[in-house]
């Protein structure tokens, strides 16, 4: 009996342990949702993600990516080293569930926007994605990321959302909510690349830069305190946690994307 369950645990560990590398170390969260730091020991030329390419930090040695809310159970890390060797690395992806929220009392514009606000809300979706798409070579997302609001958990990644009984996107963030004016700070050190006070669906947004790719969302502010192009430090008042855009009560809506992908950045805390 005993041989039977240590030969259930083995074939178990082999199919949910990640193949290793000679040469690099990955760490970070292998599910829906989680980022991942890779530091390798050989210069790297290249890498790709399921063929998404991965951009390598100048030191050679550095990246970063993440896996987004539906990605399949298995992926695969390739990558090309300066040597003009390759190495090929299986990776298995936790699989997640997510709960349905069916929130009432939403302003029928936020839910249904009429065709005079459509423009608005398609520039406001370009120049969302215009911030998050540089690319810099800071590394502060190599640092323990701290809380940037105190507050309780009103909403969680890749939960789908239903407004006044209409079915929306999933939620791609992780919201705390506390009264209008309460802190808001930064959970890693960065560069502030947009701060507008009055997006249509987010209202008071900020994204903070945190190098190769890994960006972090502010939304619903009531008050930002920093500009574009300032360098924040860690702990550093950023914002204040509001009621503005597409919501029913003051909280913060915090998130965190590799490039275009919307990662969990709940899963960045202890």
């Amino acid at each position: 009996m005993l041989n039977k369950i240590i030969l259930i645990l083995v074939i178990f560990l082999s199919i949910n342990a990640n193949a290793q590398s000679k040469y690099v170390n990955l760490s970070g969260d292998f599910i829906q949702g989680g980022m991942v730091i890779g530091q390798s020991t050989k210069a790297v030329e290249s890498a790709t993600i399921d063929g998404v390419k991965i951009p390598i930090h100048q030191n050679l040695t550095l990246f970063a990516f993440g896996f987004d809310r539906d990605a399949k159970a298995k992926s695969v890390l390739t990558i090309n080293y300066k040597d003009g060797s390759q190495e090929q690395i299986p990776l298995n992806i936790e699989q997640r569930e997510y709960k349905v929220d069916r929130v009432n009392g939403v302003a029928s514009k936020y839910v249904s926007p009429p065709e005079s606000v459509l423009q608005r809300i398609r520039n406001d979706s370009t120049i969302v994605k215009q911030a998050r798409a540089g690319l810099s070579f800071r590394t502060d997302f190599t640092d323990a990321a701290i809380k940037p609001a105190q507050g309780r958990l009103s909403g969680v990644y890749g939960s789908q959302r239903v407004f006044n009984g209409v079915p929306k996107r999933p939620h791609f963030g992780m919201d705390i909510a506390a009264k209008t004016g309460t802190d808001v700070i930064a959970p890693w050190s960065g560069k502030v690349m947009l701060a507008e006070p009055e997006l249509y669906y987010s209202g008071g947004t900020l994204i903070i830069d945190h190098g190769m790719g890994i960006t972090t969302t502010y939304i619903h502010l009531s008050a930002i305190h920093v500009e574009v192009g300032d360098v924040v430090n860690q702990g550093q008042l950023i914002a204040a946690i509001g009621a503005t855009g597409r919501v029913t009560g003051p909280h913060l809506d915090w998130r965190l994307n590799w490039f275009n992908r919307k990662l969990d950045p709940q899963l960045l805390l202890p």
